[in-house]
């Protein structure tokens, strides 16, 4: 009979915060170490191998539309896979869509930003509406009537399905509607209308995109008698019917199969005003920071994901008489694929306790740091993600394996809330317009290294010239940022050995492929700190 051999064991009954070094210093030093005992225990809930089972299961069942019942009334609901109400219990539990809100405290969205880069790991189809209804937060304060009507309910620890009501439920998530068919990132263009009826209005018109459509209400964009405004729009209106918001399909997306997306359309639907009329953008632009933060999260989370997966698998397999580990080359590609995650993970962090502070360093950071990470953090994912699965060859794509879904979910955070030229275009207006921008990233690039100083030196030379305003140029610009900031943060915190590799792989090497570090870097020792204990 045949007998199988040299197989890894599966990576699991493991805990995803206990066994990553990189995010519990991370924690520890950007000032939530006080939530250390309760990330711990999301990092095993996490790791278990029945909670790993439910982020395949909600993949292999994914959800459908019940646009009418079996009298011919029109319902407009979203049915879902039990596995998927699973875990988006495990996740609204440990506060990851509202936490830093309902209990503000130093180091609350460090916090929040380390649970949801675990959750995230496991099944990233539920962050969607996790994060938006984080980022929901900020916008709904700009209407008191709305703040005090739903903060509350998404500060609840309580996820509820229901589709019902939300004075019925025992907590409720926000989702958001912007882009139109005609228009994409071009705001300006969205066509829906708003019409004034009473102390309210009637939207009428369409979302080419409208994320996680069983949530309990949306902030959408619409143009108002004064412009493009920003509202509410609840899935019920407030006397009890189903508000007028039809679902016409589900998007057949690439990856984020386990959620929902979808295209829908408004026939007089309810909505409530946020913000100034007119101006919408400006007001709905206060959810779109957090949402960008929660693409860097992401998609360091699904980085971690990746290299866990490979520096486990290499650790067990043999191959030619000895560990792949072991194997120069393969040792080489392990730690490159290790320093980008913890580079990606140390600049997500710093970056989130920047929202836990207001003072104006930390507000330019936010302006600027955050386009800025978005930016090159997701589009680096999907190259982690190829060759992440080629460590494990054939076995990293077949569908069995949790590599292929980790790749089809990393270019969507790279997409949703800006894609990368207009997150590049959106780094030049913060600087423009952020008068400390440069002195603040001077303090944040400062280090110790040669190359940093040289690399620091070219990039604020660029800076103060006239060229930084060549929009062709943007993106070279934001990526030098980026590295420069990850270079700092890796020479201040991290083992010396990580912090040379990275300024001799990404400030004065060649960084076009993985497993190019060059000679002299201790590769063995960053693989093996970045290896998953099970």
């Amino acid at each position: 009979m045949f007998e199988v051999q040299n197989q890894p064991p599966p990576l699991e009954s493991y805990n995803l915060f206990g066994s990553d070094a990189v995010l519990r210093e991370a924690v520890k030093r950007e000032g939530a170490g006080w939530a250390e005992q309760e990330l711990s225990a999301l990092g095993a809930t996490l790791g278990r191998p029945e909670t790993i089972a439910l982020g395949f299961a909600a993949n292999e069942n994914q959800p459908k539309l019940k646009s009418f019942d079996r009298f011919g009334h029109r319902v407009d609901e979203v049915e879902f896979h039990p596995a998927w109400h699973a875990l988006m219990t495990i996740a609204l539990e440990a506060g990851l869509h509202s936490s830093p809100w309902a209990k503000p405290q130093k180091g609350a969205h460090v916090a929040r930003a380390a649970g949801t880069y675990m959750a995230t790991q496991i099944e990233s189809g539920i962050y969607c509406p996790i994060a938006m209804t984080y980022g929901s937060a900020p916008t709904l304060r700009q209407s008191p009537k709305a703040a005090a009507e739903w903060l509350p309910r998404i500060a609840q620890r309580a996820y509820d399905p229901r589709f019902m009501p939300a004075t019925q439920k025992n907590g409720a998530l926000i989702g958001m509607g912007m882009t139109e068919n005609q228009g994409g990132s071009d705001l300006r263009t969205n066509t829906t209308r708003a019409e004034p009826v009473g102390g309210a209005f009637a939207l009428h018109g369409h979302k080419w995109f409208m994320s996680a459509p069983m949530c309990d209400a949306f902030l959408v964009l619409a143009q108002s008698p004064k412009g493009l405004s920003c509202f509410l729009m609840p899935r019920w209106t407030p006397d009890g019917k189903r508000n007028a918001v039809h679902i016409n399909r589900l998007k057949d997306k690439l990856g984020n199969k386990s959620n929902a997306s979808s295209e829908v359309e408004f026939h007089g639907a309810y909505a409530e005003l946020i913000g100034e009329e007119g101006r919408g953008i400006p007001t709905i632009i206060e959810m779109s920071n957090y949402t960008r933060l929660d693409c860097c999260i992401g998609s360091s989370g699904l980085m971690r994901a990746a290299v866990a997966q490979a520096v486990h698998h290499a650790r067990h397999r043999t191959a030619f008489q000895k560990k792949l580990i072991d194997q120069p080359l393969m040792t080489n590609v392990l730690a490159d694929l290790a320093l980008e995650c913890e580079a990606a993970t140390a600049l997500t962090m710093r970056l989130a306790r920047a929202y836990d502070e207001d003072d104006e360093a930390s507000l330019a950071l936010r302006r600027v740091v955050t386009p800025a990470g978005k930016f090159w953090i997701c589009k680096r994912a999907p190259f982690l993600g190829v060759e992440a699965m080629e460590v494990l060859g054939g076995s990293g794509y077949i569908e069995e394996s949790v590599l292929p879904r980790i790749y089809r979910e990393m270019p969507v955070n790279s997409i949703w809330e800006g894609s990368g030229n207009v997150m590049c275009l959106d780094v030049l207006r913060a600087i423009a317009r952020t008068p400390n921008a440069a002195d603040v990233l001077k303090r944040e690039m400062d280090g110790g290294d040669a190359r940093l100083k040289a690399f620091v030196a070219r990039f604020f030379e660029r800076l103060a010239s006239p060229a930084r305003n060549d929009e062709a140029q943007a993106r070279a610009l934001t990526r030098d940022m980026v590295l420069g900031l990850q270079a700092a943060l890796l020479i201040k915190h991290a083992p010396a050995a990580v912090a040379d590799a990275f300024c001799a792989s990404r400030l004065a090497g060649e960084g076009s492929a993985f497993g190019v570090l060059p000679r002299g870097v201790d590769a063995r020792a960053i693989a093996e700190r970045a290896a998953p204990a099970s």
